[in-house]
């Protein structure tokens, strides 16, 4: 199966006063992790920016598995979860692994794309469809209605 994997450093400010990572932190692990495979792929924010488009997150969960300590070195993967087949919403999961390859947590998000100055939802361009295929998909993946 094809990945897609970010190393991350932790940051200090990824915790709280009892050095637990912050669910905030988890949330931003995913996001770079998916914004840094759109960026290398030229679907840029100044790209969706000039097109008139941006994405939207109607869910976003984690799932805590194994505490991540400061000064770790963690793993963020990229996986296509679900998808309708013109892309027009998806569902996409961020396995963290610690250095080990313990799994620390999964974060799952459900988006799509949206027309910035009408707020609705729209099939998005060609492009958008092409850099989206391109994501490895998780071995549960399927298509949705």
């Amino acid at each position: 199966m094809d990945q897609y994997v970010k190393e991350i450093q932790v940051r200090w400010s990824d915790f709280d006063p009892n050095l637990h990572a912050t669910h905030w932190a988890y949330y931003q692990y995913g996001a770079l992790s998916r914004v840094d495979f759109l960026k290398e792929r030229g679907l840029t924010l100044e790209y969706m920016h000039k097109e008139g488009f941006g994405p939207v997150l109607f869910r976003e969960e984690s799932v805590f598995k194994r505490e991540i300590r400061p000064g770790e070195r963690i793993f963020v993967a990229l996986f296509l979860k679900k998808a309708k087949r013109d892309f027009s919403r998806w569902t996409l999961e961020h396995p963290i692994t610690k250095e080990d390859g313990t799994l620390a947590a999964v974060v799952t998000v459900d988006g799509a794309m949206i027309d910035r100055s009408k707020r609705k939802v729209i099939i998005p361009p060609p492009f958008v469809v092409e850099v989206f295929s391109q994501m490895p998909k998780s071995e549960s993946f399927e298509w949705i209605d």
